[in-house]
């Protein structure tokens, strides 16, 4: 149990921004909290914060073991609300948010049939490309592609989300089939316009090395939705992630290239704040989630394939 009021304690100090605030929030002195912290650092054998009277910090080993945390927290609330809940049924409404392109294909959907099974809870879902402030803005949770930000949210990987090059049979038929990245700059590639948010350019594995290429092509676009429409039609090479175009992989109205050059998966999250006892609700969207997500058949491809 000692060790358990630890992990919170650090995860409460972490969250609430200072020693006081997390002691003020569960009801003991600022001295008790800080005797946990001590005692965990000493336990550990590593300095995880660095206080002063003004703030803290995170050591490069806390903010490594700060997500371990958080994740065997909600775990751990999780599975007492699986034998505690019992007959409980949820209620309340539960505000989520999204990416625009990824909410509309995978996560709106769900939220249609997960009010189908809990008929009591209302649901507002927002659809943005902007990083929301959730507890700033009220939000309960939010699903989320790519590498996180450092950040006090608890956050639950739900599946990978890989990068691929892909054009369709007719256009590689006529322009041929690039076998290096270095090649594409004689194909015509489909970009995100400089105002958009890939700013980094298309990433590949070569050797040992993680590179960028910010190929060019006669046309490029702010939405992601229209390039890959234009690779649909043809137009030439884009570079799209594994949700969205997975489904017309596996229906062979596009094809992969340049695989074994495929930079390393991201992930696709679930994040949330950091919360004692959180609400039935949530808890539940969370493992609907984690269910629908974890089937390979959910993204369109074919049995055995990963998502």
């Amino acid at each position: 149990m000692a060790k358990l009021k630890q992990l919170e304690s650090f995860v409460a100090v972490v969250a609430r921004g200072s020693l006081t605030a997390a002691a003020r929030a569960e009801g003991v002195a600022p001295a008790i909290m800080g005797r946990r912290l001590d005692a965990l650092e000493e336990r550990l054998g590593v300095k995880l914060l660095v206080r002063t009277t003004r703030r803290i910090a995170l050591t490069h080993e806390g903010s490594a073991f700060l997500e371990d945390c958080q994740r065997l927290l909600a775990d751990l609330a999780n599975a007492e609300a699986s034998v505690s809940a019992g007959g409980v049924k949820a209620s309340g409404h539960l505000r989520i948010t999204a990416p625009a392109g990824f909410g509309r294909r995978h996560v709106a959907p769900l939220v249609a049939k997960f009010h189908e099974h809990h008929a009591d809870v209302t649901i507002t879902l927002n659809l943005s490309d902007r990083v929301v402030d959730l507890a700033g803005e009220g939000f309960d949770c939010a699903v989320r592609v790519g590498d996180l930000p450092d950040s006090s949210l608890v956050s639950v990987r739900l599946a990978d989300n890989r990068r691929l090059c892909v054009a369709t049979p007719r256009y590689l038929k006529q322009h041929g089939t690039p076998q290096h990245p270095n090649e594409l700059a004689r194909f015509d590639c489909l970009t995100l316009s400089s105002d958009a948010s890939q700013t980094r350019g298309w990433a590949f594995r070569v050797g040992e090395a993680l590179i960028y290429l910010k190929p060019g092509g006669p046309l490029d676009c702010s939405d992601g939705q229209v390039l890959h429409d234009w690779c649909l039609a043809g137009y030439g090479l884009a570079w799209r992630s594994t949700w969205e175009v997975e489904s017309e992989i596996a229906a062979g109205r596009l094809v992969a290239v340049l695989e074994e050059f495929a930079a390393p998966p991201n992930g696709i999250y679930v994040v949330f704040p950091q919360r004692r006892h959180l609400p039935l609700r949530v808890r539940l969207w969370i493992d609907f989630l984690k269910h629908h997500y974890s089937q390979p058949a959910f993204w369109g491809a074919a049995p055995g394939a990963s998502a």
